[in-house]
């Protein structure tokens, strides 16, 4: 069975920082991109960022590059998000994100909220 767990949310204040991490099994982790995406109140999903299965190559939205950086650990079965300066429209529930076959894997996500 497919599993995504996120972790790391949290309340923080504007310019702060945290990590977010998403733990996956159930599949082989190696061959597969990873995708972060946020949603905040009354917003529509978005991508945030995604890292390949094979050389790591990275993609960030226009909104987060130059602070959130993506990396997974293949030992681990884990994908981080290290999220720096963060900016009160950051503030929303981040999910990771499978796409294996016909189907689209989520976790229960993770709430981050950033203060003024």
């Amino acid at each position: 069975e497919v599993q995504l767990v996120e972790s790391g949310g949290g309340l923080v204040q504007a310019g702060g920082s945290l990590r977010l991490s998403c733990a996956a099994s159930g599949f082989t982790f190696d061959d597969y991109a990873i995708v972060w995406f946020r949603q905040a109140p009354g917003k529509e999903r978005e991508g945030v960022s995604c890292i390949s299965s094979s050389d790591g190559s990275t993609y960030y939205a226009d909104s987060v590059k130059g602070r959130f950086t993506i990396s997974r650990d293949n030992a681990k079965n884990t994908v981080y998000l290290q999220m720096i300066n963060l900016k009160p429209e950051d503030t929303a529930v981040y999910y990771c994100n499978l796409h294996l076959g016909w189907y689209d894997y989520w976790g229960q996500g993770t709430q981050v909220t950033v203060s003024s």
